[in-house]
This record gives structure tokens, sequence and C-alpha cells, in this order.
């Protein structure tokens, strides 16, 4: 049985090449051709080619079509017109076309939002500084809405900038400065009494070099939350006695008012001018 088995292969074998031999020669079979589904121009684009074909070319984020390569939408060209009229309306408002003068001979230097007035008493140097950054207070949160029939422009109030301001005191020829910390209390903003209360707060008092640029924290700091008040009192009347009394403050809070609005102003309109670059 296993001779048999082994002579199958053979009688196959040659079975196969006589039908090869009898049967005509068939072309063998190719692959249907079929059209190209690209452009040729995407398939044949140079190395560092400057003309790249459309489909190519990055998409630019200009929608208008001016070929400019900036990003101004719909929603920048709506935020120009808000601009344009948020600037219209703050100008018409705009209480002081220049800054007001101080009185009692301060004399006033401006850089940025930070302003300084500065004036010589007998011998000594006293300097005032304040920024009008974060100078406007919160509206409180019991302040009650329009009223029926009342639009509320009517009821917008007026936005006063109350910085806090540092006082420095340098008498001629000391390396020395008193400092005294002052600031406007929360709870006087607004009011209108007629008695002789001070309406700002020494908050604290120090000694600081007149050489360094930036005090030192190592520099004892008094605090007037536990001061005695007689103490205290003195300090006040020592600001008073150089200047720097209700009148003074007052003044400072108008100077302020009007710095602050101002640099609005310009931060609007610099802003204008940033969305609507091209």
């Amino acid at each position: 049985m296993l001779p048999l088995l082994r002579c199958v292969p053979r009688v196959l074998g040659t079975a196969v090449a006589g039908i090869r031999a009898a049967a005509p020669s068939l072309p063998l079979l190719q692959p249907a051709s079929r059209p190209c589904a690209r452009p040729f121009g995407l398939l044949s684009v140079r190395a560092g080619s400057v003309q790249l074909p459309g489909l190519l070319r990055p998409w630019g984020p200009c929608g208008c079509g001016c070929g400019c390569g900036g990003l101004h939408t719909e929603g920048d060209k709506a935020f120009v017109e808000f601009l344009n009229d948020e600037i219209k309306e703050e100008k018409k408002i705009q209480k002081y076309k220049s800054l007001p003068k101080m009185s009692g001979g301060w004399a006033l230097e401006v850089n940025g939002t930070e302003a300084k007035l500065v004036q010589k008493v007998a011998g000594e140097r006293v300097t005032v500084t304040f920024n009008i950054n974060n100078s406007i207070p919160p509206a409180y949160d019991g302040e009650e809405g329009p009223s029926e029939g009342q639009k509320v422009e009517e009821q917008e109030p007026e936005l006063t900038s109350t910085p806090n301001f540092v006082v420095e005191v340098v008498k001629d020829g000391s390396n020395k400065a008193l400092v005294l910390d002052c600031h406007f209390p929360e709870d006087e903003i607004g009011q209108e009494e007629e008695d002789q209360s001070d309406i700002f707060s020494i908050k604290e008092v120090s000694f600081q070099s007149t050489g360094d640029s930036d005090w030192k924290d190592t520099n004892y700091t008094l605090s007037t939350d536990s001061l005695d008040w007689g103490l205290y009192d003195h300090l006040m009347d020592f600001l008073a006695d150089r200047g720097v009394d209700n009148t003074f403050a007052d003044e400072l809070v108008e100077l302020s008012t009007a710095l602050e609005h101002q640099e609005y102003i310009t931060f609007l309109e610099d802003l204008k001018g940033f969305v609507k670059s091209q």
C-alpha cells in the first residue's frame, strides 16, 4: 500500500504538466486602471517651492479676504464699535481735561499710574505718594436696585478714587525718613458729615533710611490698630501741621479720581487700537 501512495504525487504532476502544454497561452490578469483622485499639483510640489498649490497653502486667520494675515473677526468688529461708544461717553462725562492742582504749594509729579506730591516746609521735605491702580472701592452689597420707571444711567454713582497714600517726612541733614502709611476707611467714603472727624487714617508708622530705594521689613513698623489714642492723635496733628489734613485729603481724592479717569480713557483707546490693528 505504501508504494502505491508514493506514486500518487508523480502521477498528478504528470497530469498537470500535460494540461499546461495542451492549454493555449492566456494573458496574465492586470488590475483595472482608475483615474487619480488627487490633483497632480499636490503630487509634484518641489521642496523649497515658494508658490504652493491652493490646497496646501496654510489657512490664514483672516476671514474677510484682505490678505493681511491678522485675526479680525466679526466679534472684533463689534468690540471696536463698543469701545468707540464707550470712549465717547467717558469723554463726555470727564470732569477735568487736565489734572487739578493741589493747594498749599504742592508740586505734582506723575509717572503713569503713580503720582507724587512734594513740598518743603521749614527745613523738612514732605513727600506724598499714591497709585491709582485698584483705587476704586467696590459697590456696597446693600445698594438698592433702580426703582420702577427710573433709568439705570440716572442711578449710576459717580466713581471716586480713594487710594492709599504714603507720607514721608525727611529733615534736612538726616538720613532717616518718618514714613506714615495712610488710607481712606470704607465707612468714611461718601459721608458728608459736618463734624471734625478725620476722613483718612494712619495704618502704620516706621522709620526708613533715605538711601534705600526699597523699605526694609527688618525695620520696626508700628501698627495703629492697638495704638494708644493719645499717640495717634499727636501723629495726626503732626501731619496736619505739615499740610496733610482733611482739606488735603479731599483734594487728593479729587486729583486721584481725575488721574484714574484719564488713565481709564487712555486704556480704552489703547485697547481699541490693539483689537483694531491688522
